[in-house]
C-alpha cells in the first residue's frame, strides 16, 4: 500500500488563520441549528422514496413487531456516519479521495463503479416514485413528472449557489414531518406499537429475514458514507478559517463535538421518520390485511380508503419532498466518489467551468436515472438489484473506512479509538451478516 502526503485540494486564502480552541459560547437553539448540516441532510436523505417503500412494506407485512429494528440501527448508523464525517474533516478529503491515495487503484475502481451503478438505479426508482406520487395528487402523465423532477434536481445542483443550495436541502428535511402528520391522523394501538419498538420480536421465516435485511440495507447505505465525508471536506474547503485537522490541530475537539451532535440529530431524525412510517403502515395497512405493498406510492394510495384522503395526500407529498432531497445526494455522492478518485477538482461550491468533469458525472448519473424510466426496465424491480449491490458494496467500504480511520498516516493524531471504533466495527459486522443472510436467501 502506497503512502502519500495528504493533498486536501483547496485554494489557499491569504487571510487564513489558525483555528484556536476558544472559550465555549453559551448555548442557543438558533446557534445549534446553524451548526447542523452534512449530518442532518445525510440522515434525512436516508428516508428517500425507495426507503419509504421499504419501511411501508415492513409495517404492512409484519405490523408493529418490526419497529425494534430502528432502535437497533440507530447507534450503528451514528457510529459509521460519525467516522465518515471525521475522516472528511481530518483529511480534507472524502472517502474515495483517501482510498486513491492509500490503496491500489483496482480497489477504488471497483468501489466507485458499484456505487455509481447502485446510485443511478436508486435515482431511477426515486424519480419513478415521485412521479407516481404527484400523479396521485393532481393526475396527469407520471413520466413527464419524472423528467421535470430529474432535470430540476440536476440543474439546481449545477447552477445554484452552494450556500443557497445547502440551505434548500436543509429546508427540504422538513418535508419528512409529513410522515409524523400522517401518523397523527392514524388510529394507533400505542401499547402494541411501543412494545414493538422496545421488545425485539424475531420470526424465523424467510419473509421476516428478507425484510430485516432490506431495512438494514436501506438504513445503512454506502452513498451516505461518501456524501457526509465529502460534505465535511467541502465545508472545510470553502471556509477560510478552516484547514484539515491533520494539518492544523487547533479546535479539533470543538469540531468533533459539532460532528457528533450533527450526526446524532440527523440519524435520530431519520429513524423517527422511519418508525412513523412503520407504525402508520402497521396501524392501517397491516390491520386491514393489506400486505401486498411494494412501493411508497402504492402505500400512499392504499391509505386513502383506510385512513382518508388527508393521510394519502400528506404521505404522497412527503414522497416528493424526500425525493427532491435524496436525488441530489445520490447523484452528488457518485460524482464526489469518481471525481476524488480521479483527483479532479470537485465540489458543489465550484462553478461549472471549474469542475466540468465532476458536474458531468453528476449529470450523467441523474440522466441515466431519468432514462431508465423510459425503457422497458422496471425501476422498482431494478431497485432490488440496487439493494443487492448496496449490501455487497457496504461491507468492503466499511472495512476500508474502519481501517483508514485507525491509520495514523491518514488520520494523524486523530485516529479513531475507543467505543466509537468498536461500535463502527459492530456496524460493519451487522452489515456483513445481512449480506450473508441475503446470499443465503438465494439458495434456501
Amino acid at each position: 500500500m502506497a503512502n502519500h502526503k495528504i493533498d486536501h485540494r483547496k485554494t489557499d486564502h491569504p487571510g487564513r488563520v489558525a483555528q484556536h480552541d476558544s472559550k465555549p459560547e453559551p448555548f442557543s437553539l438558533r446557534g445549534f441549528l446553524k451548526t447542523l448540516g452534512p449530518g442532518l441532510v445525510t440522515g434525512a436523505s436516508d428516508d428517500d422514496p425507495s426507503g419509504i417503500g421499504t419501511y411501508s412494506q415492513a409495517g404492512a407485512q409484519l405490523g408493529y413487531g418490526i419497529g425494534w429494528t430502528m432502535l437497533l440501527t440507530f447507534p450503528l448508523m451514528v457510529a459509521i456516519q460519525e467516522i465518515s464525517a471525521r475522516v472528511g474533516r481530518v483529511t480534507g478529503l472524502g472517502i474515495a479521495g483517501n482510498v486513491c491515495r492509500h490503496y491500489p487503484v483496482w480497489v477504488l475502481n471497483i468501489i466507485v463503479a458499484l456505487l455509481f451503478i447502485a446510485n443511478t438505479i436508486n435515482i431511477a426508482a426515486d424519480l419513478a416514485a415521485m412521479g407516481d406520487a404527484l400523479k396521485l395528487l393532481i393526475g396527469g402523465p407520471g413520466f413527464l413528472y419524472v423528467l421535470v423532477f430529474g432535470v430540476a434536481s440536476t440543474v439546481a445542483q449545477i447552477f445554484l449557489d452552494y450556500k443557497r443550495y445547502s440551505a434548500v436541502l436543509k429546508w427540504l428535511t422538513l418535508s419528512l414531518f409529513a410522515y409524523v402528520a400522517a401518523l397523527a391522523v392514524t388510529k394507533v394501538s400505542w401499547g402494541d406499537a411501543l412494545r414493538g419498538i422496545a421488545i425485539p420480536h424475531v420470526q424465523w421465516t424467510s419473509a421476516f429475514l428478507t425484510t430485516l435485511v432490506a431495512i438494514l440495507g436501506t438504513t445503512i447505505s454506502p452513498y451516505l458514507f461518501f456524501w457526509q465525508a465529502s460534505q465535511e471536506a467541502e465545508d472545510q474547503r470553502i471556509d477560510a478559517k478552516k484547514q484539515p485537522l491533520a494539518e492544523k490541530h487547533y479546535g479539533a475537539q470543538k469540531e468533533f463535538h459539532r460532528i457528533r451532535a450533527d450526526t446524532i440529530v440527523g440519524m435520530a431524525f431519520s429513524n423517527l421518520i422511519a418508525v412513523s412510517i412503520i407504525i402508520t403502515a402497521a396501524a392501517t395497512l397491516n390491520a386491514a390485511g393489506k400486505t401486498d405493498i411494494e412501493t411508497s406510492a402504492q402505500a400512499a394510495e392504499a391509505l386513502k380508503p383506510i385512513a382518508g384522503v388527508f393521510a394519502e395526500f400528506i404521505f404522497a407529498l412527503g414522497i416528493i419532498g424526500t425525493g427532491l432531497l435524496a436525488v441530489p445526494v445520490l447523484a452528488g455522492s457518485a460524482a464526489y466518489a469518481i471525481g476524488e478518485g480521479r483527483r479532479w477538482p470537485v465540489g458543489l461550491a465550484r462553478k461549472p467551468r471549474e469542475a466540468r468533469a465532476f458536474y458531468s458525472v453528476l449529470a450523467l448519473s441523474a440522466g441515466i436515472g431519468i432514462g431508465l424510466n423510459f425503457t422497458p426496465i422496471n425501476p422498482i424491480s431494478a431497485l432490488y438489484w440496487s439493494a443487492v449491490i448496496n449490501g455487497v458494496l457496504a461491507v468492503p467500504v466499511m472495512v476500508l473506512l474502519m481501517v483508514m480511520a485507525r491509520r495514523r498516516d491518514v488520520m494523524s493524531k486523530f485516529a479513531i479509538t475507543g467505543p466509537l471504533f468498536w461500535l463502527g466495527w459492530l456496524s460493519t459486522a451487522a452489515m456483513a451478516i445481512c449480506v450473508v443472510a441475503m446470499i443465503a436467501g438465494f439458495f434456501f
